[in-house]
C-alpha cells in the first residue's frame, strides 16, 4: 500500500491559495490582532466575487462556501462568539492540508443543495464517507470511487467542489465553468415537471 505524499497539483489551484492565505490571517486574529479578521474576510469576499463572476450564479459551491464563510466570520466578530473563529481555523487548516472541508459538507446537506430526505445515512455519507482530495497531503485510499476535489470544478462525477478548474489538467477530468453552467441548466430542465 502506498504512503501519503504531497499533491503538487494544489499549487496551481487559486482556491487552495486563497485558503492558504486565510489560515495565517486567522492565526494572527486569534493571537489578538483585530485587523487580521477583516483582512481574511476581504480576501474571502474577493475570492467569492471572482467565483461569482466566473460562474454567474450563487448556487455553485465555490460561491456558496465563501458566502457561508463570510457569514460565519461576521458572526464570530460578535461579543462572546470568537470561539467560532477557532472552528474556522481548524476547518480551513483541514481544507488546506488534507482537502477535508467541513463547511462545504455542511452546505451539501442543507435543503437548497440536498434533494433527498435528510437521514442519518445521508449525513454520514456527506461528512464521513464522501472522499475528498484537494489538500497538500494526498492519502491513499482503497476504493474504486474517485475522490471529490473540494477545490475544483470536476465533471458530473463529483458532488461537491469549491473552486474553478486548475490551469493544468491532472489525472481527473475537468471542465470549464461554462460547461458546468450548461450541465446544471440541463439537469434542472430534466428535473422540471411537465
Amino acid at each position: 500500500m502506498s504512503k501519503p505524499h504531497l499533491d503538487h497539483n494544489v499549487f496551481t489551484d487559486v482556491s487552495w491559495w486563497h485558503w492558504v492565505l486565510t489560515v495565517p490571517l486567522l492565526v494572527v486574529h486569534l493571537a489578538g490582532h483585530r485587523w487580521a479578521m477583516p483582512a481574511a474576510m476581504g480576501l474571502c469576499a474577493l475570492a467569492g466575487c471572482y467565483f461569482w463572476y466566473r460562474l454567474r450564479q450563487i448556487k455553485p459551491y465555490p460561491v456558496q462556501v465563501r458566502i457561508a464563510y463570510l457569514g460565519w466570520s461576521a458572526i464570530g466578530m460578535l461579543p462572546g462568539m470568537q470561539w467560532m473563529h477557532w472552528i474556522q481555523l481548524c476547518g480551513t487548516t483541514a481544507m488546506v492540508t488534507v482537502g477535508y472541508c467541513p463547511l462545504i459538507r455542511l452546505l451539501s446537506v442543507l435543503p437548497p443543495n440536498h434533494t433527498e430526505p435528510l437521514t442519518v445515512s445521508s449525513v454520514w455519507r456527506a461528512f464521513i464517507k464522501e472522499r475528498c482530495a484537494g489538500g497538500l497531503v494526498k492519502w491513499p485510499v482503497r476504493s474504486s470511487v474517485p475522490a471529490t476535489n473540494c477545490c475544483s470544478l470536476i465533471t458530473d462525477r463529483v458532488s461537491i467542489s469549491c473552486s474553478l478548474p486548475r490551469t493544468r489538467p491532472t489525472t481527473m477530468e475537468y471542465h470549464h465553468a461554462r460547461t458546468h453552467e450548461r450541465m446544471q441548466r440541463r439537469d434542472s430542465s430534466v428535473a422540471a415537471p411537465l
